[in-house]
């Protein structure tokens, strides 16, 4: 794949044998099929921060909102230094124009999420509801990025979601580089329209306004105020009913020309995908079928139907 699609990685997940052991945690979920079609910029912020490899171990003390990371047996605290060498690294973080960040689960710098934060004076843990400290900064300065962990990612819907929105966001910076133009994001909305529609109806709907009325509108402001509602609508996982919903959307397009019998099909394995006796893939193939046998142009473009390269099979288990 020569337009492969940018993401940020914690390195120890890739292979490279940065964490505090020496060791690293690669993730074959991640490493695999998966690769082939990602460009991976990674990233060890507490080895790039100075503290070397191997090294003492880090958590982190505090609270939820004003939480430091030290190290465990020495109490060396690093916040400052990884903190500074965020701060200067997230521009260049910035420039790579990335499609998502995939951070090491629980990972007192990395952790998006569930972090364990320990008392000053040590002890068990207060809490679990930490971010990583490096991570934090990142989801702050890239508020629309898609971002997930390592841990998350093994839930087949949470991972289908996840590349499905990466996939999207690249689309959306060739989008971005070809110029912001009227033309340029209503083919885009467009394309996409099904899909927002699996994920929610409302966000559909206001998408839908907001590139009715852009004639009217700042350019500028138009493709942010669109890009921030597309990416609030794309974080919400589709459902069985989301997808029936659309799937049905979609059969209406052949109702004058499938016989009765290609219709009871189609509604018998609706049937079966609503109560999950069969993936989503079963009734798509037989509608992508459909499209290309009635020449439904509408519907061959919409990225529904192929929003990401069959290897990688995220909707056999959906």
């Amino acid at each position: 794949m020569k337009d492969r699609i940018k993401i940020g990685i914690s390195a120890c997940l890739i292979g490279q044998k940065v964490r505090y052991d020496g060791q690293h945690a690669k993730a074959p979920h991640l490493t695999g099929v998966l690769a082939d079609h990602l460009e991976f910029h990674p990233v060890c912020p507490e080895v790039a921060c100075g503290m070397g490899v191997p090294r003492e171990a880090v958590r982190l003390v505090g609270t939820k909102d004003n939480s430091r990371l030290v190290g465990r047996s020495t109490g060396t605290d690093w916040t400052d230094a990884m903190r500074e060498w965020a701060s200067s690294f997230l521009p260049e973080l910035e420039e790579q124009r990335l499609c998502g960040f995939i951070f090491k689960a629980k990972s007192p710098s990395s952790g998006m999420g569930h972090v364990k934060i320990f008392p000053e004076n040590g002890g068990q843990p207060v809490s679990y509801a930490g971010t990583g400290l490096f991570a934090a900064m990142v989801m702050e300065r890239f508020p629309l990025l898609p971002v997930e962990d390592d841990g998350r990612l093994h839930d087949v819907g949470l991972r289908a979601n996840f590349i499905e929105r990466i996939f999207v966001e690249h689309r959306w910076n060739r989008l971005l580089d070809q110029g912001r133009t009227m033309k340029g994001l209503i083919n885009f909305h467009t394309r996409h329209k099904l899909l927002i529609r699996s994920h929610d109806v409302v966000g559909y709907r206001e998408l839908g306004k907001l590139v009715g009325a852009g004639g009217q509108a700042d350019t500028d402001e138009l493709f942010e105020n669109y890009h921030q509602r597309l990416a609030k609508t794309l974080s919400l996982k589709p459902t069985v009913k989301k997808n029936v919903d659309v799937l049905m959307h979609i059969l209406g397009y052949f109702k004058k020309v499938l016989t009765r019998d290609e219709k009871q099909e189609c509604l018998d394995l609706l049937e079966n995908y609503r109560n999950e006796l069969v993936p989503l893939i079963v009734p798509v193939t037989l509608l992508n079928h459909y499209v290309r046998k009635y020449g439904e142009d509408y519907l061959r473009d919409q990225y529904y139907l192929n929003p990401h390269p069959l290897e990688l099979k995220l909707r056999n288990h959906a």
